[in-house]
């Protein structure tokens, strides 16, 4: 399969005029799908309730999620209590990609799909994603295309397929099946569905909020890593003609130069998806150390009345921090002609400032290491994730204690740009979370970093292993997982602002 997945990073430009095909049909697919999302209050919610005395909002049906109030309790952190709304959604929804060769190379199908809590309109989906009150029509609605694929897989080839966790900071112990399938018979392909290679993939993985959430997460469960050579060992980077093919997005050239390409920090990537090339840890050093932190970490949670949270208010409609950070529980009314049904309310988490999520790397014996970080957050089902290096909502760090601040968000952020391998700004799920966005990077260290404690350095095919299991590697890190993996031929990419951060206190 390694193989297959390396001729269609390869064909970056897609079959023939692959990249201006997709272009048209996106504008095509932006132009005729018809969306419309308003901001209503809370109270004006058409088929949801709130509970009489917790302030619990949920569906009638008692389907689809409700907006719970939780309390939280980790003794020995820097913010040891809080309160705080949270997702709870206890159904697994199913993410998945039919991927096919067609001409010889393998295609993923994906979809343009709207999700009220987009910014920008349309962005790329898998082929399925749906929770199970969607696929089950619990609305009452259409069908989800292709659903068979992914619901009877006795007789179709499964690439991937592992449960796995969402933000454990907004979601409590919410699980999505993560779906990879392969098929040989030729399917009809739908409107508002597009065939594109991993590699045009890639390459739009450069472009701010295309392709989802949900795309990223199911791209990173790829067996893209090998036990020996790497099939991209021997190619050669592509130049610097921006990651839209065509789109107007130009790309920064991380070494200074004119149209020239890092070698060896494309080695170094490739050469970590091998096995053989070896690691800093063996990955059963990784796993104890992540069992040893989940031994000894005490996360308590209770479930906590949603209209009487600690420093919580309701006001313009809408349930808002005293300090005016972290989020807002608010309500949006939506029109859209292409979903399942044409229009409906429903609640949602509006985070109040852009995040950012970035891995630190360095070549350590010329192979790409990316340093981990073993992250504790309310809402996950086993205490712990691998998490990106740092993880955080810079604008929040005010109304935060000064040992909150990440140990090497300054590293990040004041990062010259020759170091900034990727930096783009990405959604998260749209379809809970309101214009949430955060700003990916990579950014290679200038020194050495010795690791420890909370952090480790792993290579990618370490995390591609651990990716075949759940909960283990957490959605913002699965992300950069797919980005590494769009530099492995690709010119690195640095196209979107960076948030600023308050000056350490």
């Amino acid at each position: 399969m390694t193989a297959q997945i390396a001729r269609s990073v390869l064909a970056r430009d897609g079959l023939g005029s692959g990249m201006d095909r997709f272009w048209a049909w996106y504008a095509d697919r932006s132009a005729q799908v018809v969306h419309r999302t308003e901001r209503i209050p809370l109270d004006d919610l058409k088929g949801w309730s709130r509970h009489p005395v917790t302030g619990t909002v949920s569906h009638h049906t008692g389907r689809f999620f409700s907006i719970e109030g939780l309390d939280v309790h980790i003794p020995g952190a820097p913010v040891p209590r809080w309160s705080q709304p949270i997702v709870n959604q206890p159904e697994v929804g199913i993410l998945g990609f039919l991927v096919k060769e067609r001409h010889g190379v393998l295609h993923c199908l994906v979809q343009a799909k709207f999700e009220p809590g987009n910014p920008g309109g349309l962005q790329l989906s898998p082929t399925v994603q749906a929770t199970r009150s969607n696929y089950t029509r619990v609305h009452g609605g259409k069908a989800i295309p292709y659903l068979e694929h992914f619901r009877d897989t006795a007789e179709r080839q499964v690439v991937a397929d592992v449960l796995q966790s969402e933000q454990g900071s907004w979601f409590y112990r919410k699980r999505n099946r993560n779906m990879i399938v392969q098929v040989i018979d030729e399917v009809p392909l739908h409107e508002d569905f597009h065939w594109l290679t991993l590699g045009q993939l890639h390459r739009l993985l450069g472009v701010e909020n295309l392709v989802n959430m949900d795309a990223r997460t199911v791209l990173a469960c790829l067996p893209f890593a090998s036990e020996g050579a790497h099939p991209l060992a021997d190619a050669e980077p592509a130049g610097a003609d921006g990651p839209g093919g065509g789109h107007p997005v130009v790309p920064a050239r991380p070494d200074g130069g004119e149209g020239r390409v890092d070698t060896g920090f494309h080695r170094s990537l490739v050469r970590s998806c091998a096995a053989a090339e070896g690691s800093l840890h063996s990955t059963v050093d990784i796993v104890s150390w992540i069992a040893d932190l989940r031994s000894r970490t005490d996360v308590v949670t209770r479930p906590a009345a949603l209209n009487a949270l600690p420093h919580w208010y309701e006001r313009d409609g809408a349930i808002a921090h005293e300090s005016g950070r972290f989020l807002e529980v608010m309500a949006v009314d939506v029109t859209a002609a292409s979903r399942e049904v044409p229009g409906w309310s429903q609640p949602m988490i509006e985070p109040k400032d852009q995040g950012v999520a970035a891995f630190l790397v360095r070549r350590i014996d010329g192979v790409l290491h990316v340093l981990a970080h073993a992250r504790v957050e309310p809402g996950y089902v086993d205490v712990v994730e691998i998490a990106p290096t740092v993880q955080c909502t810079p604008g929040s760090l005010h109304a935060l204690p000064a040992e909150a601040r990440p140990r090497f968000l300054d590293a990040v952020l004041e990062a010259p740009p020759e170091r900034v391998r990727y930096a783009t700004v990405l959604a998260e799920e749209g379809g809970r979370f309101y214009h949430a966005v955060n700003t990916y990077m990579i950014v290679e260290a200038d020194h050495d970093i010795p690791d420890g404690g909370e952090y480790r350095w792993l290579t990618l095919h370490q995390l591609v292993g651990l990716l075949r299991h759940s909960h283990y590697v957490n959605v913002q890190a699965r992300t950069l997982v797919a980005c590494l993996h769009s530099l492995s031929v690709g010119s690195p990419v640095t196209r979107s602002a960076v948030p600023s951060a308050p000056p350490r206190r």
